[in-house]
């Protein structure tokens, strides 16, 4: 079977303060240019370009972002900016989603990607991403890739595999046989040791078909609410008729709703690095580093001080530090946040309780 043209759909929607006071819950993490000139959204479309044409990527993302991803992203087709018109989390994104997929280029494979992970090297990915189209075109299975736990992350969701169903070219397919919900340490521990576990990346490629056959079986309420919008669909009205679908949908992931029931899942083991950036010590290894082992973005002045993280959004500011270590300091929009790096957890509790 010859490998057919995919079709890519971009998880742009998620919004969050955990880089607070860079990030807001109007310029989210996604939109960010937190090491690099391009945000994480637009380094997500660039490692896909030599893959998919930017006719055939959808951008789901939140109403409030619609002029971010317009303004990152000029190459992607204003119709195929999707506009959720409320949260409701990830079964209704890719739900709809997946409808929008059918209707306009019919029971092709479609991948599903995030816009705030880090992913390299480029090659492996896109290497990885080809060899999970073709099985999924063949097998019907849905995909997703699972990533090699280095460390017992308690952050993270886990796959549990079963047999191993296909390998080639250094790339592993395995049976899913459970999805595993973050654990407490001990039980992360337990999962590392056992080597029989993946991290849940949460990026998927299946069959249109597939996918939905299991959204009707799993959760057919989504399909009903949303099917009638599809009609105004690049017409006049669809802000309206998404609106009101989206009111009626109970907010719940697509791992809850569809995947930990789905007959059959399957994982490719990613051969490719991966992080989900989830504050600001996530960035620390992509910085700068100073002798005195300081991580930083913009200009620092340093007198006994180390294993600081300092990050200013304006270059030409300086930073000073005397006598102090281990903490994080950021400077951005005319706002200084310092906080213990053992403390740096608390900044979302701080945004939304005090300020």
């Amino acid at each position: 079977m010859s490998q057919e043209e995919m079709v890519v759909t971009i998880m742009a929607g998620g919004a969050g303060t955990r880089f607070w006071p860079l990030s807001t819950e109007t310029r989210p993490k996604q939109f960010l240019s937190l090491f690099s000139d391009q945000s994480l959204f637009q380094q997500t479309l660039a490692r896909i370009e030599p893959m998919v044409k930017p006719e055939r990527i959808l951008v789901m993302t939140n109403a409030h972002f619609v002029p971010l991803v317009r303004k990152q992203a000029p190459q992607i087709p204003v119709e195929n900016i999707i506009a959720e018109p409320m949260r409701r989390d990830t079964a209704a994104a890719i739900a709809l989603a997946a409808l929008l997929v059918k209707q306009r280029f019919g029971d092709v494979t479609m991948g599903v990607l995030t816009a705030d992970h880090v992913v390299e090297p480029t090659d492996a990915f896109l290497h990885a991403l080809r060899s999970a189209q073709q099985e999924a075109q063949e097998t019907k299975a849905l995909y997703t890739f699972g990533i090699e736990p280095d460390y017992p992350a308690t952050g993270y969701g886990y796959l549990e595999l079963g047999e191993k169903t296909y390998e080639k070219e250094n790339l592993r397919h395995f049976r899913v046989h459970r999805f595993k919900e973050k654990p407490d340490l001990e039980t992360a521990l337990e999962y590392l040791d056992s080597g029989n576990y993946l991290w849940n990346s949460g990026m998927f490629v299946w069959k249109v078909g597939s996918i939905l056959e299991e959204i009707e079986r799993q959760i057919p309420g989504h399909l009903k609410a949303l099917s009638p919008a599809l009609e105004r669909d690049r017409k006049e009205g669809w802000s309206e008729a998404l609106r009101a679908a989206f009111e009626s949908l109970p907010s719940i992931s697509i791992d809850f709703a569809v995947m930990e029931g789905a007959a059959d899942v399957r994982a490719l083991s990613a051969p490719f690095s991966w992080k989900d950036l989830g504050g600001w010590l996530s960035v620390e290894e992509y910085l700068d580093e100073d002798p005195q082992h300081n991580a930083h973005r913009g200009k620092i002045a340093v007198l006994d001080a180390h294993s600081n993280l300092v990050f200013c959004e304006e270059s030409e500011e300086i930073v000073a530090l005397v006598g102090v270590d281990n903490l994080v300091v950021v400077r951005a929009k005319g706002i200084t946040l310092i906080c213990p790096k053992g403390r740096s957890e608390e900044i979302k509790k701080l945004v939304k309780e005090v300020l």
